[in-house]
């Protein structure tokens, strides 16, 4: 009978897992539709910036403005869809919280798009304008004629931009694994070497070879980390003063049984 029961629960989970998939690739879907009338004033705007001028963009394929289209309102759907899916996150994990866990977990969601979007912004108008003076520049001192395709222009922008647009949504996620007690300060504290290696890898991948250019990018991304953990300590400390009052309050409870029986 428990073996049974515990069959269902585990089928229920797996059901309603498939339910909130359903939905996110739904608003996904949706996401795509709108952000393929988008993508034409978002390309305007991306082919006519100042990192961008001087350069003449090619189309070495029949596919290649589709597919940049097709990217733009990707990126689009993506940056709609996040904050849609992390809510479904909290809803599929929210039964098994405490109230104010859930209290406290669901008020980061709104948070999750403004931190991409400020990841965005920084990725686009520090990094990418960097990364790509350094790489003209290596091709002019090679005595190289600048062909560039818009398809390999587009994949080097976004593929700058999205990792570190992500990266931005280190602290929220943090704040979000404290407040379901799956990470605390100290844990983070000690983590922090390992962190360190792996923030300082990525800004190292993402960007130029040169050290002026990792350091750029390594320096935000440790901050966030720290501000990460200082976020999470806060976190943890309005957990264990919740836990005490509760606390208290049970045991106060509990005295006033005894004497009233």
């Amino acid at each position: 009978m428990t073996q049974q029961t515990e069959e269902m629960t585990i089928v229920e989970h797996l059901s309603e897992l498939r339910k909130r998939l359903i939905y996110v690739l739904s608003v996904f879907v949706l996401g795509l539709i709108v952000g393929f009338f988008v993508a034409d004033p978002v390309y305007e705007y991306l082919t006519k910036a100042e990192s961008v001028k001087g350069f003449v963009l090619h189309a070495f394929s029949f596919w290649d403005g589709i597919g940049i289209y097709m990217k733009i309102a990707g990126l689009f759907s993506l940056v709609v869809t996040l904050p849609f899916t992390v809510f479904q996150i909290w809803k599929f994990v929210s039964p098994g919280l405490r109230p104010i866990e859930r209290k406290a977990a669901l008020k980061y969601v709104p948070y999750v798009f403004l931190l991409f979007l400020i990841g965005l912004s920084f990725a686009y108008y520090v990094v990418f304008p960097m990364a790509l003076a350094f790489t003209t520049s290596i091709t002019e001192k090679m005595g190289l004629v600048e062909t560039y395709g818009m398809k390999q222009y587009f994949s080097f922008l976004f593929g700058i931009v999205l990792p570190v647009s992500l990266l931005f949504e280190l602290p929220l996620l943090i704040m979000f694994l404290t407040a379901i007690r799956i990470l605390n300060p100290t844990r983070l504290r000690k983590m922090r070497r390992v962190a360190y290696f792996v923030l300082i890898f990525i800004a190292v991948v993402v960007t130029p070879p040169d050290f002026i250019s990792d350091l750029l990018v390594m320096i935000p991304l440790l901050l966030l980390y720290e501000f990460s953990v200082f976020l999470s300590a806060f976190v943890y400390r309005k957990q264990l003063a919740a836990d005490e009052a509760e606390e208290s309050r049970y045991t106060r409870a509990s005295d006033d049984n005894s004497m009233n029986s």
